[in-house]
This record gives structure tokens, C-alpha cells and sequence, in this order.
């Protein structure tokens, strides 16, 4: 089997970015390298994720419940891995780098629950995902650690320079505060490795210094 390596964080944290600069440098030293990201905003798999997510089930995120929601971008995972890349999952000595994977819902979708009933989601969460629906499970997680306050202000700049409008976790700081919590919490009780981005002084770490650090977690 292929190995599946999922990158996650906050909304600007660079998910994209590092994914792609890990799949360059991997195909450098000669390895076969996959590149996944979800949602998949063109396919016909993400249609309830783009309906969520554009506010047609309610402005804010918790209109929505987490269970709910987090079925809509599972079955979106489903519809890709089925449709697209099941195959090159079953081959041997290649890396398939996911932009975001199940561990997205359990930093949006989690924080949407009281923190009494986090572990009882994130069991469901696995057991849905990686059994119920036989989607692979990642074998290793690298966590883009962002402070929120940070997120925000990377989004808000994305939005003006890319005249493109928030969704509506980007538009929730409340939402990105308590995910933000979330997400330290699954990446400790799941075993994720954490990278962190902030530069110590409300702005973002170079690209570059970035991906050292997860090339080094990921021994490459």
C-alpha cells in the first residue's frame, strides 16, 4: 500500500503550500508522490460540502450540527478515494499527500461539541471513516499549528487580495477560536506530529523553514 500522509491546520496556515513543496522535494530523491486535496470543490462528491459551506444549511457553522456535517465531507473523501485514487492507493513505494483528510472534522467539526463529548466523536469519527466507509486511514498526521488570531488576519488579507469571499468557518472567529482548541486536542490524544507556524511575532513563518521542519517529523 501506498502511504498516506494528511497535513491539517487552522485556514492559512500554508495546507496547500507545504503540500505541494513536500511533493517537489520528494520527487527530487526520485520517490512517486500523489497529490489529494480536499474538499474537492469541482467533483460532484463535494456538492453538500460546497452547500455547507456556502451557507445554505444556515450563516454559521454550528447551524449544522457535527455529526451532520462531518458525513457531508466524509462522503465527499468517499466519492475521490472510489472515483480516483483507490488505485494508486493500492501500489507500493508511493506517497500520497492529502491536503486536508478526516482530520479536518475532527478540528471543525469537534469544535462544535462540548468538550465532555470530544472522545466519544472522535471514536465515532475513526470508526465511520476508516471502517464504515473502508477509507484509508492516514499513517502518519502533520499538524500546521496557527494561532487564531493569525488565521484571521492571513484570511482577511487572502479575501481583499484575492477578492474571494470566506466561507462560513472563515468567517466565524468564534468557530476558528474553539477549532483552533480542537485541533491541539486531537492532534494530542490522536498522536498527530505538530509544526508550529507562528514566527513569535503575529505573523507567519517563512515557507521554507516551514517545510524543514516537516521534512525532519517525517525523517525524509
Amino acid at each position: 500500500m501506498a502511504e498516506l500522509i494528511a497535513i491539517d491546520g487552522l485556514d492559512g496556515s500554508g495546507k496547500e503550500t507545504q503540500s505541494r513543496l513536500l511533493a517537489s522535494y520528494l520527487e527530487s530523491k526520485g520517490k512517486k508522490v500523489r497529490l489529494i486535496s480536499f474538499p474537492t470543490y469541482d467533483e460532484k462528491g463535494s456538492l453538500f460540502v460546497k452547500m455547507y459551506l456556502d451557507g445554505q444549511f444556515g450563516s454559521h457553522p454550528e447551524d449544522t450540527g457535527a455529526y451532520a456535517a462531518s458525513v457531508f465531507f466524509a462522503l465527499d473523501r468517499y466519492y475521490s478515494f472510489r472515483t480516483d485514487w483507490m488505485k494508486d492507493y493500492a501500489e507500493k513505494d508511493l506517497y500520497i499527500l492529502a491536503n486536508r483528510y478526516t482530520t479536518a472534522n475532527a478540528v471543525h467539526q469537534l469544535s462544535k461539541l462540548p468538550e465532555e463529548k470530544w472522545d466519544a466523536f472522535l471514536s465515532w469519527l475513526w470508526d465511520f471513516e476508516f471502517n464504515k466507509l473502508a477509507l484509508p486511514s492516514p499513517d502518519r498526521v502533520i499538524y500546521l499549528e496557527l494561532p487564531p488570531e493569525t488565521s484571521m488576519a492571513l484570511i482577511d488579507r487572502r479575501e481583499k487580495e484575492q477578492s474571494r469571499k470566506k466561507d462560513i468557518h472563515e468567517a466565524d472567529p468564534t468557530h476558528l477560536i474553539k477549532s483552533y482548541r480542537a485541533a491541539r486536542y486531537s492532534s494530542e490524544k490522536l498522536g498527530w506530529t505538530t509544526v508550529r507556524c507562528e514566527d513569535g511575532k503575529g505573523g507567519i513563518r517563512t515557507r521554507e523553514s516551514i517545510a524543514e521542519d516537516i521534512k525532519k517529523a517525517l525523517g525524509v
